[in-house]
């Protein structure tokens, strides 16, 4: 059986996880975290084969995370499942020692194959994630991309749902932005409506206005 610890601080993420990998007749769920530092106690705890991180989660995120449970437990693979895939959050889970990088975009029969090959010490990436570590690695110095990261964005925004409404503001529909950003469409609606519901705005219009008021226009 491949043991394996789930971390994600979202409930019906993490309880969804759950369920799918109990019905692989090979896997075996030993506990289930909502964030890093209870990651690192359960790998302490049960050292699993595998453990399917989220990176944005509250107290010790999941890059500090898997760095810790790279360094204490080396024999525990670390997949990395998060809507994120920006060059700074894929580097940063790679150099903390992810064997693994997948966005929840990813289906049931990908994390299942991404959770056996980790056990098996191989790495698996979301093609995604593959295009923006490639172009990374050969952009020439001083011209490797970078994401937009306002200093402290209002509101509660994260980082990335302020990029967001610097792209709406500069006029780009969802498809434009998922291609800017190297992420799905349903990736970008999720994130629109996040920060629709944070901000308070009912439509682009009013998104664009906010955008403008607030310093995050591009």
């Amino acid at each position: 059986m491949i043991t394996v610890v789930v971390a994600d601080d979202q409930t019906v993420v993490r309880e969804g996880l759950v369920v799918l990998l109990g019905l692989l007749g090979d896997v075996e769920v030993l506990g289930a975290a909502a964030d890093g530092d209870e990651a690192v106690e359960l790998v302490a705890a049960h050292a699993p084969d595998v453990v399917l991180m989220d990176l944005r989660m509250p107290r010790c995120d999941g890059v500090t995370a898997t760095a810790r449970i790279r360094a204490a437990h080396p024999s525990t693979r670390v997949v990395v499942l998060t809507t994120y895939a920006d060059d700074a959050d894929i580097l940063g889970a790679m150099r903390a020692g992810a064997l693994g990088y997948l966005t929840k975009d990813a289906g049931r029969v990908q994390i299942a194959q991404a959770v056996r090959a980790a056990a098996a010490g191989q790495s698996v990436l979301d093609p995604v994630v593959q295009q923006r570590l490639v172009a990374a690695a050969t952009a020439p110095p001083g011209h490797r991309p970078a994401p937009h990261r306002p200093a402290a964005p209002p509101d509660g925004l994260t980082a990335r749902e302020a990029e967001v409404l610097g792209l709406i503001a500069a006029g780009l529909s969802n498809r434009d932005i998922a291609k800017r950003l190297f992420v799905t469409e349903v990736t970008v609606k999720s994130h629109v409506n996040r920060l629709f519901a944070k901000t308070g705005v009912r439509d682009r219009a009013q998104a664009v206005r906010y955008a403008y008021e607030h310093g995050l226009a591009m």
